[in-house]
This record gives structure tokens, C-alpha cells and sequence, in this order.
């Protein structure tokens, strides 16, 4: 049976600019836009209104301080944040939308007014830390979801995957010493922001739960999905999320300028359905998606529309498909899943 995905868009997203010739353009949403508002496309979803993020669900996250540092950019023509990241008159305003936008994303999952959901809303937000911006990134989206959840809907384990090209050190840190979230990336490394290393596994009481899987450049699909099925597919279901959110950047796509990765639309897909039985096996199929990175105009089109497919169940990626495609990986790829694995050992079982 077909599955119910709610989609955040507004074309408010498309006001925030990071300055001229900046990668992380309007284009970018209004790409995916055309796609979703196709005929063949605009019936299939269920569209969430997004609301700007209040000021206590910013600051759950982020120091008061740096919120009223970005709310002090409203007007202005260009504020620099760091060398990658500036603001524009309407950026405060878009930043709260777009970290609201998740929170009702994951309102209307946990209340099963959908099935699944993916927030297609920018700036993004791994980068950001609790108190500065970093690499586009504003404020921290996934993160302030994530401890929306926490809070006011009263989850005790939510799984942030993070497949971003990037690492998302924002996210990482925000969460470093917390076990209610396991914090799982895969990322080119060593590269920006040069965290993400494999012995970065969490602090006190949340050690053991930031698992990371730095990768060298040309990790593709056959790569990406035996990672997912070794590491964190037996890591997710030991954890037992009550919800599962993505950091869905789409620079991991072969043809993306930033990066060097070699993932197809139809890896998308494949990664997509790991995670939705992840959240099938564990939480109801809760699984929100929020875009990160991707550059690459066409490839994150094809990319987006590969998992909204997955999402719908209008496509599905077999156990069979899976195992053939595992025994294809590098033996590079199998070296760092062993060493993976032997880092957090003492933490979760795999087998």
C-alpha cells in the first residue's frame, strides 16, 4: 500500500541569498519546485505548511546570543557570518521558517497525519553550532527538530542520519554528550569542515552514540549501501528510534561540483529504504527528511524525486538487490567498516 509523504515548500525559501555566484542558491529549491508542482507529481503528496521556529525552540539549540545576533541581520543588505556564510534582508525570517518548517514536518509524522516527510527548505543547517554559523548554515534544522521532539512530544531516542558530503559537525556537537540522539554520518574525509573523524564517537554519557564513517573520494552506491546494512542498520535497530530524521545532502551526487562521491539517483532510492525499514522495524515508519547540501541542479532533481518515490512506495529496493550490491564494494570500504566497527564495539553489537 502506498504511503502518505507530506512535503514543506514555500516559495518564501526562495528569499534568503548567500551573495552572488554563492552554490547555495534559490536555484536550488526552485529546481525541485518545478518537479514537485509537475502534473505528474503535484497529487502524490501532502503538502506542510511551515511556521517560523518561536524564540525558546531556537534557543533549545542555540546560545540567545547568536539568535539575536542573526535577528540583528533583518534589513540589512549582507552581514558575513563566516567566510562561506552571509545573510541577506529576509534571512532571519527564511532561518525561522525553515527550522519551523521541520518541526511541523515531524508534528504531523508523530501524529500520523502522514506516514513520512521531507522538508525541502533552506538555508540548511548541519553546520551550524550552538553558537556561530558555519558552512551556508544558519541554524541548526535538524537539530532543533530533533529537540522538538524531546521536548514537546516527549521521545527519549531519535536517529539522525547524516549522509551529507559534508560532516555535519553542528549536529555532532550540538548533541555530543546526549544519548537520547544517535548522531550517524557517512562523509568525505578528510574535507570541510574537518571534523568526523572515526574516533569522534561521543563524550560522558553519550558515548557511543555519534558514530561516524569518514570516506575517501569515489564511495558510490555499491559503497554506501553496505555501510548503511553493516554499520547502521544493526547499530538503529539496537537503539530502537522512535524517529528517524535525515540530513539529506545530495552533494554526495557523482556529478556535484563540491564533491567527489559517486552516488546514482537509484542509490538514493536504496539508502531511502534502508532507512524506512529501519523506521518501519522501529517506530511506525517515522521518517523525516530535511535538505542539506547538493549543487549539481539536475543531479539533485533526479536525486530528490529517487527518494520521494522510495517514500511513496512507488518504488522498492529488495533484500536481493541489496546483498548483490553489497558483494561490489571496495576494499577500501571494507577495511573502514571493519575499523568502524571495532571503534564502537563496545557500545553496540553487529553481529
Amino acid at each position: 500500500m502506498a504511503r502518505k509523504t507530506g512535503i514543506v515548500k514555500d516559495v518564501r525559501f526562495l528569499r534568503h541569498s548567500a551573495g552572488f555566484a554563492h552554490p547555495e542558491s534559490p536555484d536550488r529549491l526552485m529546481s525541485i519546485y518545478e518537479m514537485l508542482e509537475n502534473p505528474g507529481n503535484s497529487w502524490k503528496f501532502t503538502e506542510i505548511e511551515p511556521r517560523e521556529a518561536t524564540y525558546p525552540e531556537l534557543t533549545a539549540i542555540h546560545s540567545p546570543s547568536y539568535v539575536d545576533l542573526i535577528a540583528g541581520t533583518a534589513g540589512q543588505d549582507c552581514v558575513f557570518l563566516d567566510p562561506d556564510t552571509a545573510t541577506s534582508p529576509a534571512t532571519y525570517e527564511v532561518a525561522k521558517l525553515a527550522a519551523g518548517g521541520v518541526c511541523n514536518a515531524i508534528n504531523d509524522v508523530i501524529t500520523g497525519d502522514v506516514n513520512n516527510a521531507f522538508a525541502f527548505v533552506r538555508p540548511p543547517g548541519h553546520h551550524a553550532e550552538h553558537d556561530s554559523a558555519a558552512g551556508f548554515c544558519i541554524f541548526n534544522n535538524v537539530a532543533i527538530g530533533a529537540m522538538h521532539a524531546l521536548l514537546k512530544h516527549k521521545m527519549e531516542r531519535i536517529l539522525v542520519v547524516d549522509w551529507d558530503l559534508h560532516h555535519g559537525n553542528g549536529t555532532q556537537h550540538i548533541f555530543y554528550n546526549d544519548p537520547r540522539v544517535l548522531y550517524f554520518s557517512t562523509h568525505q574525509y578528510p574535507y570541510y569542515p574537518g571534523t568526523g573523524g572515526m574516533e569522534e564517537i561521543g563524550r560522558g554519557p553519550g558515548k557511543g552514540f555519534t558514530v561516524n564513517v569518514p570516506l575517501s573520494a569515489g564511495a558510490g552506491d555499491v559503497d554506501y549501501i553496505k555501510i548503511f546494512r553493516r554499520i547502521l542498520e544493526p547499530v538503529a535497530l539496537e537503539f530502537q528510534p522512535q524517529l528517524v530524521l535525515l540530513s539529506a545532502g545530495f552533494d554526495i551526487y557523482y556529478q556535484d561540483p563540491l564533491g567527489g562521491m559517486r552516488v546514482t539517483p537509484n542509490g538514493f532510492a536504496a539508502l531511502t529504504r534502508i532507512l524506512l525499514n529501519i523506521a518501519d522495524d522501529c517506530c511506525q515508519g517515522r521518517l523525516v527528511g530535511v535538505l542539506e547540501g547538493g549543487y549539481h541542479l539536475q543531479g539533485l532533481t533526479k536525486s530528490a524525486k529517487a527518494v520521494l518515490e522510495e517514500m511513496l512506495d512507488e518504488t522498492h529496493c529488495s533484500e536481493d538487490q541489496f546483498l548483490f550490491l553489497e558483494q561490489r564494494a571496495f576494499d577500501e570500504t571494507n577495511f573502514i567498516i571493519s575499523r568502524v566497527a571495532r571503534t564502537i564495539a563496545p557500545y553496540w553489537k553487529l553481529g
